[in-house]
This record gives structure tokens, sequence and C-alpha cells, in this order.
């Protein structure tokens, strides 16, 4: 072994300039490619992080506009959820529904001494936190004898308190919205606060503001919907039971919005997975610009030494030892160039988590993190080396075989 590694310490000094244009394009191969995978991971794990705490298994349905003439109603009428389209939810599809709420809302203005927050007011069941990602920080949430008795109580998005309240405690404060006194219980965070809400109990949200029956919006959680196709059919048949009620067309898509959030992370995880898969598709075409290198330099070598290898075959050399010499170069200048583009890359994926780890879109009102520790994993950067020594394997086969088949005495006639 001792004797190869000096050959191909031989012939990497007589090329070096050669061999290090060589090796540069492996390591850039192999840099590019753990840097784009842990670019892809920070989006990825952002998306992650967002996602982690919403209720998948959930369909959230909001009234529309038809646009279909139906049983002699035009086209273009308002669609309005009640509380019979809420029933009708909850004991029609006993075998999917699991639970079923709604939401009521009303845009005010909440006061505290001199603090005013212009917010979206939502009257809500109790099992809200069931269906929508939210975190109680302090305090609790609507319960049943809220609900029951009407009570002008109030639970806060966290960043609504601070501006109300500042550096005071929230619960158990009175807060004024248009002459109507809330009694604050709770406190709650989320990811995804694009416009966070106040919730207060729905019965009460009905009767300060006469709502009537008026339904925003229904929701419900479900089960035994395993697949996209599942979930279609599913949705095909609510709708089709909410026409029949308020005397739309079953296959009037505009009437009622179903926002199925089921088939929205089962689309994700598929975004998510196209762009693992075309990570690495770039990466391994960036690494074959460096494999090409190599298996012409090879080539080169093969070509250089016809002459070196016909003298060792006269001697009685064994095809594979030669073989053996030129795939061991191969694969060595590979590993070598190889490991340093993965230390670079890993330097670079950590510099990159250190300056932009956890970027984060925050306007105040509402906060989105869009990136987050864009590193990769030790066992994926080896196993990008492993593939690129394997790669680097096949870049030798062809140059070895070529100077295996090389006839003695043609290589001893060779200049």
């Amino acid at each position: 072994m001792t004797d190869i590694l000096q050959e191909i310490y031989g012939t990497v000094m007589r090329n070096k300039m050669r061999t290090a244009l060589t090796g540069f394009a492996v390591s850039w191969g192999i840099f590019m490619l753990i840097v784009l995978l842990g670019a892809g991971n920070g989006l990825i794990h952002a998306f992650e992080n967002q996602s982690a705490d919403m209720k998948i298994n959930s369909m959230k349905i909001y009234p529309g506009f038809t646009s279909k003439s139906f049983n002699g109603l035009n086209e273009g009428r308002s669609v309005s959820l009640d509380k019979s389209d809420l029933k009708l939810s909850s004991e029609n599809f006993k075998e999917n529904v699991v639970s079923v709420g709604a939401t009521s809302s009303y845009s005010g203005v909440l006061s505290y001494r001199k603090e005013n927050v212009s917010i979206s007011i939502d009257g809500v069941f109790p099992n809200h936190t069931d269906m929508e990602a939210i975190r109680l920080v302090r305090g609790r949430f609507v319960n049943e004898r809220d609900m029951k008795e009407r009570r002008k109580v109030i639970v806060l998005h966290e960043k609504t308190a601070d501006i109300l309240f500042e550096n005071d405690e929230p619960i158990g404060k009175y807060i004024t919205s248009h002459g109507v006194v809330y009694q604050v219980v709770g406190v709650y965070s989320d990811n995804n606060s694009f416009s966070p809400s106040a919730f207060v109990p729905f019965n009460t949200l009905q009767l300060i503001y006469t709502k009537g029956d008026s339904i925003d919006n229904i929701i419900f959680t479900i089960k035994g919907l395993t697949d996209e196709a599942e979930s279609e059919v599913f949705e095909k048949k609510y709708r089709a039971s909410i026409a029949h009620n308020n005397d739309f067309s079953p296959d009037d898509d505009s009437a009622i919005w179903i926002w199925n959030r089921f088939s929205q992370y089962l689309q994700q995880m598929t975004a998510k997975n196209i762009l693992k898969y075309s990570i690495w598709v770039i990466g391994i075409f960036t690494l074959l610009s460096g494999i090409v290198g190599v298996s012409n330099i090879m080539l080169i070598t093969v070509r250089e030494r016809t002459h070196e290898f016909g003298i060792r075959k006269a001697l009685g050399a064994k095809p594979a030892s030669i073989l053996w010499l030129i795939i061991s170069e191969s694969v060595i200048i590979t590993t070598f160039f190889g490991y340093i583009g993965m230390v670079a890359g890993i330097a670079a994926t950590e510099y990159m988590n250190v300056i932009a780890g956890r970027q984060t879109v925050d306007a105040g009102i509402f906060s989105m993190t869009f990136f987050e520790n864009p590193t990769v994993d030790i066992s994926i950067a080896l196993q990008a080396t492993l593939t690129l020594v394997v790669a680097g394997t096949l870049a030798g086969l062809f140059p070895a075989r070529k100077a295996v088949m090389i006839r003695p005495i043609e290589a001893l006639r060779a200049d």
C-alpha cells in the first residue's frame, strides 16, 4: 500500500496544476451540495416550526357567493351560514367529524386607560383551542360556563396584551370596547398571527352585537381520512349537504369555501420533498463536473504512462495491480479534495446559521419565521462525501480498464 501511495504522490507532484484544478472542481461540487442542503434545511426547518402546532386534521368553512343559478334563484347571491349548518356538520357526518365549533367576529377597538388597539373580536367555542394553533401563556381560555352564562370575559393575544398593559399583569384587568366592559381571563400566543384576534364566548358576542343565528365560519376536526382522494370525497359530500340546506348547487365551489388543512398539509409535505430532491439533483450535477475532471485527468495519466504500463505487464504485473493503482489514485484525489469541500461546506452553513439562523418578519402585530437553522447533519455530509468517493471510483474505472487492456508490445513501442 505504501508503494502505491508513493507512486500516486509522485504522479500528483509531476502534475500539480492539473491536479489542483481538478481537485478544486471536486471541492467546489461537494461544497455547493452541502451549502444548498443547508439553505434548503433553513427553509424546511422554518416551515416545520411554523406548522408544528397547526391542527392539520381540521377544516374551516367560509360562506361565499353563488356562481350558478339554482332552483330559480339567480347567481351572485350571498350565502349565510347559521346554527342549522353547525348542527348539520355535527350530526350528519359523525363517522368523520370529531368536534365542531364556530366563529362569529366583530371589528372593534379595545381600550385600557390611554392605550387602544383596533382588533377583531371573535366569539368562539371552548373547543377552539383543539382546532387552532393556540397556546395559552397565562390564565385560561373560554369555558362552558362562560358560554352558558354569556359572561363578558376575553382572551388576548400576547402582543395585544403587551400594547395595552405594557409591564402590567393583564389577568383580571378590565378593558372596554365601544362601551362594553370585558374582564381579561387569559393570554395566548401562536406561530401564525398575521392578524391576531381577541376571543370572547360565542354566545356573548352573538348577544351583545345582535348577530342572531349568523355564523362567520364553521370549524371542525376530522378523523378517518388518510389521503387527498378520501379528503376530496368528504368535501363533496359536505358541500352537497350544506348546499341542500342553503339552496345552492352542490357543484358550486364559490358558494362556500372549504379550507381543508389536511389536504394543504399533504401538499406542503409534497412540496418539501420536491425541494429536498431538487437540491440533491442540483448538487449531484454540480459534483459531476468535478467527477468528469477526475476521469479526464486519469485518462491523461494512462496515456502518459502507457510505456510504463507496458513494461510492468512485460515483467509479469497482473492486470488487477494496474487496475487497483489507477482506481486508488482516482479515489484518493476525490476523497482528499472532497473532504476539504465537505469541511468548507459545513463551516459555511454554520456561519450562515450564526448570521441568519432565524430570519423573522416582524411587523409588530404579526411575525413569521421564514428561515431557521440552515445547518446540515454530519451524517448527511458524510453521505454526500461517500457518494463522491463512489463516483470517484467509477470515474477511475474506465481509465483503469483502458490501462489494463493495453498490450505490452504496443505499449513498449509508445513514446
